[in-house]
């Protein structure tokens, strides 16, 4: 457990967090006892996988969600509400379109009743602390993804906070330009140009954790608790070719993956489960990415990512739904072919089809179930809302909703059943038996 004595360098303590939502079957945990704490002159990286309520996290800390129980602590007092001193940067750019730079600058400042003279002056500070002097008067639609970007940083650090906290600021950015932006903020941060005392990221993005943090808190999912804590030993600046850096990185993906491949041992889906939204193409261009040179059925997480321009967010479902699927095996932040996997990237369109339908209907409850529903009733049809209601038992209505998008693509893809969209209805309509 973490150690939760005074620390006088403590800036904000997370103590026992939970997050939950009732349901008939039980309660729907999406954070359960999380501890953290932020000390001065530290960038903190929160990451975790799809379900790690990463950024529930993050919005409980800026108080704009209640916690079920627990506590948030800010220099010395338990947050009830949004804290003086702490501002926050959403992945969004969520910007008012009908103002200026300077006027959307402005705007927190306004709120806070500071005068338009102070205003003016610390809104064009920041703005030209964040290089975007010269567009001020500029429109939102006149900026390019990036430049907006800064618009949403110059807005919250012309608060002068004292933590800073950021919901995956650049996710939303092309690779170039996230770079430019990424290492502009860590040249600020290092240069003490910053009043900022300590700063907070969600990222899906590991060697971004590495690049930016002093320490990385890793997630588990459903639900989310710390389950690693890991120090960045390097300086400033960082290298991401030395080979520490890179051990680093694969080390967190070990971690990681561990709990879906240590020791072999999978948890099997159930009928409850939440399901990623992955792609029957993503899962077959995967395999046949590593059936082929130089990967050869194995291949090493971290180099897969870089190479097929994949986050953790991205990579790690396709991954994981293999796995669940029999196709692939992950393990120690590898991932690896299995027979079947091999054959389904050998196969044709139709032997690809009948090894994801037999393997679809014993692996994933729900689509099983759909198929044995549509099996029992004399017209073969069935509404969507009967199979939404059975999951929305377990979880959130969103969750409940984002499973069954996942069931009803991979089960046409695999021919079990059709599905008609206008109608919501499901059918053995046009599907071999």
């Amino acid at each position: 457990m973490p150690d939760h004595t005074a620390n006088p360098n403590e800036i904000l303590r997370v103590q026992n967090v939970r997050r939950g939502f009732s349901k008939p079957q039980d309660e729907l945990l999406v954070l359960d006892d999380v501890n953290l704490s932020l000390g001065r002159k530290e960038i903190v990286g929160l990451l975790g996988r799809s379900g790690s309520g990463k950024s529930t996290l993050l919005r409980i800390i800026a108080g704009l969600i209640r916690p079920s129980g627990g506590s948030v602590v800010y220099r010395g007092a338990e947050l009830d509400g949004p804290a003086d001193g702490v501002a926050m940067v959403f992945q969004t750019f969520a910007l008012f379109p009908w103002l200026t730079v300077l006027q959307n600058v402005e705007a927190g400042l306004e709120a806070l009743g500071v005068p338009a003279q102070e205003r003016r002056q610390r809104a064009l500070a920041a703005i030209d602390l964040i290089g975007l002097d010269g567009f001020e008067n500029a429109y939102p639609r006149e900026l390019s993804g990036g430049m907006r970007q800064r618009v949403g940083f110059a807005r919250a650090l012309v608060v002068d906070p004292t933590v800073l906290l950021m919901d995956e600021p650049f996710s939303a950015l092309d690779v170039l330009t996230a770079e430019t932006l990424r290492t502009d903020l860590l040249d600020l941060w290092n240069e003490r140009r910053l009043k900022i005392e300590s700063v907070l990221i969600v990222t899906h993005n590991i060697e971004e954790a590495v690049f930016m943090c002093d320490r990385i808190l890793v997630l588990s999912s459903n639900p989310g608790r710390v389950i690693a804590e890991i120090k960045v030993p390097f300086p400033h600046p960082r290298n991401r070719l030395d080979p520490a850096f890179r051990r680093l990185v694969d080390d967190i993906y070990a971690r990681m993956t561990a709990r879906s491949g240590a020791g072999g041992i999978r948890k099997e889906l159930e009928l409850g489960t939440w399901l990623p939204q992955v792609s029957t193409n993503l899962m077959a261009g995967l395999m046949e990415t590593l059936a082929m040179a130089p990967y050869n059925g194995r291949a090493d997480l971290p180099e897969i990512a870089r190479t097929q321009h994949l986050e953790v967010d991205d990579l790690f479902p396709v991954a994981e739904m293999l796995q669940h699927l029999g196709f692939a095996d992950v393990r120690e932040g590898d991932i690896i072919l299995t027979p079947a996997g091999k054959a389904f990237a050998d196969g044709g369109t139709q032997e690809r089809k009948q090894m994801f339908a037999e393997r679809l209907l014993r692996s994933v409850p729900m689509a099983a179930r759909i198929r044995a529903v549509l099996n029992e009733r004399p017209g073969h049809r069935a509404p969507r809302v009967r199979f939404e209601q059975e999951l929305e038992d377990f979880l959130s209505d969103s969750a409940a909703e984002e499973t069954l998008e996942s069931v009803i693509n991979w089960g046409r893809y695999a021919e079990i059943f059709s599905y008609d969209d206008q109608a919501e209805t499901f059918s053995l309509e046009d599907v071999e038996s």
